[in-house]
């Protein structure tokens, strides 16, 4: 019997040691992929100081390329009619991203992908630059960019509803005043009364928060930089029809504002600078990397002096800072309630 007993003994430890190893094993895995191993694919992973640096750096560069849209798109209109120049830029943007997508042997999305990725591409592709070059056609750039600093509260107001996340009261409050400024910025700016331009503005901003939200909520699944390539790409068979229907109809003068224009809102706003934003949001995440985005109206500013040689009314600049101030509060106000529902999460 004790023979028998020490054989069992010892096949139990033979079995154990290698049960025991397998799970030594799986846990060091499991902390050496990070959190997203051991939690689960929801997860992301807490950036060290490094990836923080690196991404705070990249979303920086995407702010920087967005706030020069506007001036670009202005040179552009010197050489192309509005629809002309959307489309084209399109179409230069998708070329550019198809070649990036095809060299880096991206697969295609998954079938469950392709609906939001035709949100993202009718908001950031076709809709927000359309709006934006038509009411370029009759408002200053300094004036379009007031109107446009209150994107990352429109996006959050909107990524509130797609998501069900609840805000704070403080949030709300900052998102209301910001929205009182900047509709009385535009009313005093046209005379009493809302211009065609400013409509055009807010009809971008909607447009452009929803493919923002869609493109973060499709951000989760797949890389950020993949979402904007195939939302271009996806666009690219209606940018070659437009092109073709609007450059007969619309006069085309070439200068070189005009090509540098083209040339900066297809490589520079639409897909270089998507393709740092995204990788910078994934780096530092959405909140960090939203709070860069509230210099961009300043810096639209700053270029529309330097390179239109624009005036700006004292208005505007007073405006610009209001608005940023009360998306900031709202930036913050936003944290804390993530920290606060992370606190009370089982």
């Amino acid at each position: 019997m004790r023979v028998e007993n020490s054989a069992i003994q010892s096949s139990s430890i033979a079995v154990a040691q290698p049960v025991g190893t397998l799970r030594a094993a799986r846990a060091i895995g499991s902390t050496a992929a990070g959190p997203e191993a051991a939690d689960g694919p929801g997860s992301r992973p807490a950036p060290g100081p490094s990836a923080g640096r690196s991404g705070t750096v990249l979303a920086g560069l995407g702010v920087v390329a967005f706030s020069l849209t506007f001036p670009a798109t202005a040179w552009g209109l010197e050489s192309f009619g509005p629809w002309s120049l959307v489309a084209l830029r399109s179409v230069l943007a998708a070329l550019i991203a198809g070649s990036v997508l095809l060299a880096a042997r991206v697969p295609l999305p998954d079938r469950r992908h392709w609906a939001g990725l035709a949100v993202v591409g009718g908001g950031v592709v076709v809709g927000f630059p359309l709006l934006t070059t038509l009411a370029l056609q009759t408002s200053t750039t300094s004036h379009a960019a007031v109107v446009v600093g209150l994107l990352p509260l429109t996006t959050a107001v909107l990524g509130s509803l797609r998501t069900g996340e609840r805000p704070s009261r403080t949030f709300w409050t900052a998102a209301l005043a910001g929205a009182a400024v900047v509709i009385a910025f535009t009313v005093q700016q046209s005379g009493g009364a809302l211009a065609p331009g400013d409509l055009y503005l807010f009809g971008a901003l909607l447009v452009c928060a929803a493919g923002y939200t869609e493109g973060g909520r499709l951000a989760r699944s797949m890389p950020g930089w993949h979402v904007i390539g195939w939302a271009l790409v996806l666009c690219l068979p209606l940018a070659v029809a437009g092109s073709l229907v609007a450059l007969p109809l619309e006069p085309v003068h070439l200068n070189a504002h005009g090509v540098l224009g083209l040339v900066w809102v297809a490589a520079g706003s639409t897909f270089l600078g998507l393709y740092v934003w995204y990788r910078g949001m994934a780096a530092i995440g959405v909140a960090r990397a939203s709070q860069l985005q509230l210099a961009q109206p300043l810096l639209t500013l700053v270029w529309s002096f330097l390179l239109l040689g624009e005036e700006m009314s004292a208005a505007a600049p007073v405006a610009a800072v209001a608005v940023l101030v009360c998306i900031a509060a709202t930036q913050r106000a936003g944290r804390g309630t993530a920290r606060e529902s992370r606190r009370i999460r089982p």
